[in-house]
C-alpha cells in the first residue's frame, strides 16, 4: 500500500487486513498527518518514499520491500469485507504467471443517494514476473512481455475514495488530472490515459470536456476486449445524455457485437432509446438487462431496469402496465413514491 495523508481512513482499512495473516508494507510518500502513526500501529514495515510524481514508481518501491513474492495491492480507501485464503492459495499453487482480479464495490455520491459500482480490478499478482508501469492510473505489467491470464480471486473490498466528502477533502481530481496532462505530453496518442482524463471531467460534471477526450480515446482504441473500454463507451453514452446531445447518444449501438450481452450496456442503451422517444426500443433494451448475472452499478440487473419500464409505461399512459414494473422494484423509494401517487 502507498499512502498519503490518509488519517481519516487507514485505521479502519487496516483494520479490516490485519486478520488475513498477511505482511503489511506501507510506503508513504509524504504524509503531514497522523498517517505514518496509524500504519506503525499494525506494522513495523512503514517506509518514506520521496514523491517524484509516479505512481508505478511509488508501487515498484512497495513491491520491493515485501519479503513475499505474491502481492496482494490495497489503496488506504479501500476495506475487505471478505477474504477466502484457501481458495487464493489454490490459485497461487496453480499458476504463477497469473494476475487475480479482485472484486471492488466502489461507492460514490452523497450519503443520501449513495451509488454503488462493482468491478473487477487486477491487483494480486507475484513479482518475479510482473512490475508496475504508468505515471498515473498505473497498470500491471508482465516483465517479459508474453501472454498471461487473468482470473477472478476471492477478495472483496468497499472502495470510498470517489464519495463527495473524499473528494472534497483530498483534491484527488485535481491531482489526477495534473499527472494525466503531464502523462499524456510523453504519449499524447494514449486512448487509456485520454479515457482516464474525460473520466475526471465526468467526475466534474464537465461533460462537454470528458465527451472531447472520450472521443479521442475512442477513434485510438485497436482492442475492444481491453478491461476499462467498455466503461469508456458506457461514461461517453451517459456523457452525452447529459449533456443533451441525444441523437449523438445513438451512435453507441455500434458497440452492441461487443457489448450485447453486458447488462450496463444494455442500460445504457435504455436510456438512449428512451431520451429519443423510442420507447418500444427501450423497454426491449431494459428488458434483456434484467435477471443478468451480475452487473457493475447495482440494481441495473433488476429494479433499476424495472423501475424504468415503469417510468415509459406511466408516460404512455398505461397505468396498471405501469404499477406492474414498479412492483417488481421491492424496496425501491422512487417506485414506492411513483405507486403511491398512481393509487
Amino acid at each position: 500500500m502507498i499512502v498519503k495523508n490518509e488519517s481519516a481512513v487507514l485505521q479502519r482499512t487496516l483494520a479490516s487486513i490485519c486478520n488475513h495473516g498477511l505482511e503489511l508494507v506501507i510506503v508513504d510518500t509524504g504524509s503531514t498527518d497522523e498517517t505514518k502513526e496509524i500504519a506503525l500501529e499494525f506494522t513495523d514495515k512503514v517506509y518514506d518514499f520521496s514523491w517524484c510524481d509516479d505512481f508505478s514508481a511509488a508501487r515498484n518501491f512497495s513491491i520491493e520491500k515485501a519479503t513475499n513474492d505474491w502481492i496482494l495491492i490495497l489503496d488506504a480507501d479501500e476495506i475487505i469485507i471478505s477474504f477466502h485464503a484457501e481458495e487464493l492459495q489454490k490459485l497461487m499453487r496453480k499458476k504463477e504467471d497469473i494476475i487475480g482480479r479482485i472484486k471492488i464495490i466502489n461507492i460514490t455520491g452523497d450519503l443520501d443517494e449513495e451509488k454503488r459500482y462493482v468491478e473487477r480490478v487486477s491487483r494480486l499478482f507475484n513479482r518475479k514476473y510482473f512490475h508496475y508501469e504508468g505515471m498515473i492510473h498505473e497498470q500491471i505489467v508482465c516483465l517479459k512481455g508474453s501472454f498471461f491470464q487473468r482470473a477472478p480471486v476471492a477478495i472483496k473490498v468497499e472502495h470510498i475514495g470517489y464519495t463527495s466528502e473524499v473528494l472534497k477533502r483530498t483534491n484527488k481530481i485535481a491531482r489526477n488530472m495534473n499527472l494525466l496532462e503531464l502523462a499524456l505530453i510523453q504519449t499524447p496518442d494514449n486512448p487509456y490515459l485520454l479515457y482516464q482524463l474525460g473520466k475526471s471531467y465526468y467526475l466534474l460534471r464537465d461533460f462537454k470536456s470528458a465527451i472531447e477526450f472520450f472521443k479521442k480515446a475512442l477513434d485510438l482504441i485497436l482492442n475492444f476486449s481491453f478491461d476499462y473500454v467498455e466503461n469508456l463507451i458506457e461514461s461517453y453514452g451517459y456523457a452525452l445524455i447529459n449533456s443533451g446531445c441525444y441523437n449523438e447518444a445513438l451512435n453507441i449501438k455500434k458497440y452492441i457485437n461487443f457489448y450485447g450481452n453486458s447488462p450496463d450496456y444494455l442500460f445504457l442503451m435504455g436510456h438512449v432509446y428512451m431520451n429519443n422517444g423510442m420507447f418500444t426500443e427501450a423497454v426491449e433494451s431494459f428488458t434483456k438487462c434484467i435477471g443478468k448475472k451480475e452487473s457493475k452499478a447495482e440494481g441495473v440487473n433488476s429494479y433499476l431496469s424495472n423501475y424504468n419500464i415503469g417510468i415509459i409505461f406511466e408516460c404512455l399512459g398505461d397505468v396498471e402496465k405501469a404499477k406492474q414494473y414498479y412492483k417488481l422494484c421491492r424496496q425501491y423509494s422512487p417506485a414506492g413514491d411513483r405507486l403511491k401517487l398512481l393509487k
